[in-house]
């Protein structure tokens, strides 16, 4: 059946076994470095938005309008084959499966790790390509320890937390439809001339399926880390920041390894002054390792409250 909060009760167990076992495999594999279906994925946006959006000459309204189109074609097919799927006689290792492609967990290990490696050996210029895989800045004005440390607290958000927990809510099926409104809000969802009313609907979207999933993982973040210092730059600094869900996951973050970060960035050229996040203590290099243990320890946190709440609901 499909997963939602009214499956039977040993289900729940199965699927908090069904997590584990997907996170242990991202956590073997990786993501595909050949043949990953959102390579595929993304060449379908590409061809759609090359299709509704070819110039940003149309009125407002139309290109809300062929954006939210456009987002209808490329994901709702795609999550209702996998419901289908997951239907099957082999429906169980579907869910499995999907959550372990939408989880993003060694891949943003592997990205942050670069960079601190690179740093370890004094080369700044690897540091700064290595983090400019993480961010959307300009490579050369990369500060590359706040800047790992950023994408890390968000993509931690992202890419871990909110995949799990529409896996937790609505299955395999729900974990690969948040991946790919995810995917389209990365994509389109920028404020340029070419998607600013275009991708306004893969940014609302993406926003509306992160918003709980944000602030859980800033809970978390804050509960793992330096609580109090947390929860004050949460309460504080979050309404600062652009983003509805980045705000408090980052503020939360940057308190909780209480460490500064925000501040200035520079993007396509132009420098944008970002609010401060976090405490007045500067990052370092040895808290890139200490940011991937905070996530780190919030998804295993997460998996043995999954697997209590599914012994309990069978019992």
């Amino acid at each position: 059946m499909f997963l939602l909060p009214v499956y039977p009760s040993a289900d729940y167990l199965i699927l908090a076994m069904l997590a584990c076992g997907a996170v242990a495999l991202d956590r073997w594999l990786g993501e595909p470095e050949r043949w990953h279906p959102l390579v595929g994925f993304g060449r379908i946006a590409n061809d759609l938005s090359n299709r509704f959006n070819p110039v940003a000459s149309q009125p407002n309204i139309s290109q809300r309008v062929a954006g939210l189109f456009a987002w209808i074609i490329a994901v709702l097919p795609i999550s209702y084959f996998a419901f289908l799927l997951a239907q099957s006689n082999v429906g169980w290792l579907v869910h499995g499966y999907l959550l372990y492609f939408a989880l993003g967990h060694k891949s943003l290990r592997q990205h942050a790790l670069a960079v601190y490696s690179a740093l370890k050996n004094n080369n700044l210029q690897q540091a700064q390509l290595a983090a400019s895989y993480m961010v959307s800045r300009d490579k050369e004005a990369i500060e590359p320890v706040s800047a790992t440390l950023e994408s890390v607290l968000e993509n931690g958000s992202d890419g871990v937390f909110a995949a799990l927990f529409w896996f937790l809510v609505a299955g395999g099926p729900g974990a690969l439809l948040y991946r790919l409104a995810n995917t389209l809000d990365a994509m389109w969802g920028y404020k340029t001339s070419q998607y600013y009313y275009f991708g306004w609907a893969a940014a609302r979207l993406d926003d509306v399926l992160n918003y709980i999933p944000a602030r859980l993982t800033a809970l978390t973040y804050a509960l793992l880390g330096s609580t109090k210092k947390a929860l004050h730059a949460w309460r504080t600094q979050a309404k600062q920041w652009d983003s509805p869900n980045a705000g408090p996951v980052m503020s939360a973050g940057a308190g909780a390894l209480d460490v500064a970060l925000g501040g200035r960035a520079r993007y396509h050229g132009v420098w944008h002054e970002r609010p401060a996040l976090g405490t007045d203590k500067q990052a370092t290099l040895e808290d890139i390792p200490r940011a991937l243990r905070l996530v780190s320890a919030g998804l295993y946190s997460w998996l043995a409250i999954a697997a209590l709440i599914g012994a309990i609901a069978y019992a």
